[in-house]
Formats: structure tokens, sequence, C-alpha cells
């Protein structure tokens, strides 16, 4: 195979990705609008902030917290939602090569999210790579928001999501992203952590202040770096 074919069979593979990828993403969109909806916003409140804040991890920090702290929760609400889309930063930096020019550096940070990124970063061929994240981001969006209206529909009909489980599906988000990073002691220590200070506070402190000191707690022993080097 000449090295033409070979970049086109990379980027039908990113294609194919992409594609699955966007559609599993979506699926559990339909539990972030159950949640909020729950949480008490209503269903053109969650449909906006799924248009407009699109970043999964964010939306369900801020729902979380609105609904066990109501309005007066909302700073913690909005610092723990922001907290988490720090990454995003990070992620553009790395995408910036590949997104091209023009108007797809006014487009593209909107779809820069953990799956489009990695999904790009799967792939060495450039044309694989613009593929995989367009259309992982592009997709997710799309999906992420038609879900998030069913799912706000479905919360009015059907009334409290956690009766059937869909409040799970954040936490499970978020452990699998986790857990993969868990292979080295330094990763586990901060883990843990976060995780201590986060429970032991939560009974005493306003919702989503717990968060936000379990994150300061999580930097201080990552900054340590008292456990590197040695493998879990």
């Amino acid at each position: 195979m000449d090295a033409a074919a070979e970049a086109r069979e990379a980027v039908r593979r990113a294609r194919r990705e992409a594609v699955g990828v966007a559609v599993a993403t979506s699926a559990y969109g339909v539990s972030f609008g159950a949640l909020a909806v729950a949480s008490g916003l209503d269903v053109w409140q969650t449909c906006v902030l799924s248009l407009f804040m699109f970043t999964g991890g964010s939306q369900f920090a801020f729902v979380g917290v609105i609904g066990a702290g109501g309005i007066a929760a909302a700073p913690a609400a909005i610092a723990s939602a922001a907290l988490l889309g720090v990454r995003n930063v990070a992620y553009g930096l790395r995408m910036a090569p590949v997104v091209g020019r023009g108007w797809r550096r006014l487009v593209a940070p909107h779809v820069t999210i953990d799956e489009s990124t990695a999904v790009a970063l799967a792939h060495s061929d450039p044309a694989a790579r613009r593929a995989g994240f367009w259309i992982t981001g592009v997709g997710i969006y799309v999906g992420w928001n038609l879900s998030t209206l069913g799912g706000a529909l479905l919360g009015d009909v059907f009334g409290d999501p956690r009766v059937y489980g869909l409040d799970a599906a954040a936490a499970a988000a978020f452990l699998a992203l986790l857990w993969p990073r868990l292979r080295r002691r330094q990763a586990i220590a901060v883990g843990v952590a976060a995780a201590v200070v986060a429970t032991v506070l939560t009974p005493v402190l306003m919702p989503g202040v717990p968060v936000l000191v379990a994150a300061v707690v999580a930097l201080a022993v990552g900054w340590t770096n008292a456990f590197a080097g040695r493998a879990s």
C-alpha cells in the first residue's frame, strides 16, 4: 500500500472511530437533561446550558450543585463548572495545529472537548487527525443537544430520574475518564486525597464548596510529587 492509500485508510478509520464515539457519548446526554430538570431547571434552561456550555463534566457539576443547594449554591456551582472546564484550555493549545485556519479557528474552541481531542490524538496522520477532531466534536454537539432535549422532556413526564438510575451516569462517565490515569502511586495519592477531603466536608459545607476545597488539596498533593516514579 502506497503512502496516499495509507493516508486515505487512516482518514476512513478516523471517521469510523469518530462516529462511534459521537453516538456513544451523545446517548448519555439524556441523563443530563433529566437530571437538570429534576434539579429545578426548565426545559429551555437545560437546553441553553447544553448549547452554550457544552462540556459534559462541567454541566453535570453545575446541575448537581444547584440540585443539592438551590440558587444559593449558584456561585459554588459556577466555580465547580469552571474548574472542570479549565482542562479544555490545555486541549485547545494541543489542537491548535490540527483544526486549520480561518473560520475554523472561531468554531473549534466550542467543540474542543475530551472526546474530540482523544480521537484526534489517536492518529498520527494530519488529515486523519482533522477528520477525527471535527466529526467527533460536531457529531457530539448535535447529538448531545438533541439527547439533552429528549432527556429534559422525559424528565418532565417520568419525574425523578434517580428512580431509573440515570443519576449514576455522570459518576460513571467521570470514573471512566479517571480510571485509566490511575497507573502510578502519585495519581492514586492525588485521587484518594481529593476524595477523602470531599467526603469529609460534604456534610458540613455548602454544596459545591467541598469540590473546590478537594481540588486545592489535589493540587497541593500533586505539587509535592512525593509518590512519583513508582509504578502501582
